[in-house]
């Protein structure tokens, strides 16, 4: 893998669309994603809100995660962890892990408990899924692009129904990436609406 090192929150990893498109970049090269054993333990415990069959789910697609990316696991030592500080305790071990593996960058959605003050004293800086991708577009759009229609294309044979890319994005909650893709697929002097 080449590009800067991320370490991926659970809540990138989990929900699929999301972490197929995120992985689906970084498989192209264009990062290298990094994350931990409890990383994954939180994946399939959140599993279970989509009912009985989540936990078993997960274990499958993290036991995929683990074959496809076997470079990608950390560990970080207690000491690492007991000389660091968030806003809730139960996350410094994602800043551990990221400090341990010598990551640029933390992915999340979680802004609030990942001030980037706090990451800054680290080294480390946080990136929104959504946002780093729309800028991974930037840097490499027909990558990216194709990275999107290939996960748009597994999402409709998986659930047997059509999907538009701009509708599946949204639902995916990337909507900067859904803006970027729609707004490149226009033909010259085609204006966008906003939406």
């Amino acid at each position: 893998m080449s590009g800067p090192r991320i370490l991926i929150d659970a809540n990138v990893l989990y929900p699929t669309v999301m972490r197929e498109l995120v992985l689906g970049a970084a498989g192209k090269g264009l990062f290298t994603p990094l994350w931990s054993d409890r990383i994954l333990e939180e994946w399939r415990l959140a599993a279970v809100k989509i009912g009985p069959e989540g936990i078993p789910q997960a274990e499958a697609e993290i036991a995929l995660l683990r074959r496809d990316w076997p470079d990608a696991v950390v560990t970080s030592a207690p000491e690492t962890a007991s000389a660091l500080w968030l806003p809730d305790h139960d996350d410094v071990h994602v800043l551990a892990a990221a400090v341990e593996a010598r990551a640029q960058s933390i992915m999340t959605r979680n802004a609030r408990d990942f001030p980037t003050r706090l990451l800054a004293e680290s080294g480390i800086t946080r990136v929104d899924p959504d946002g780093y991708l729309r800028d991974l577009w930037r840097e490499a759009p027909d990558t990216v692009a194709a990275v999107a229609e290939s996960v748009r294309a597994e999402a409709e044979r998986l659930s047997g129904q059509g999907w538009a890319l701009n509708d599946l994005l949204k639902k995916a909650r990337m909507p900067q990436l859904a803006k970027a893709l729609r707004t490149s697929a226009q033909p010259p002097g085609h204006s966008s609406q906003r939406s």
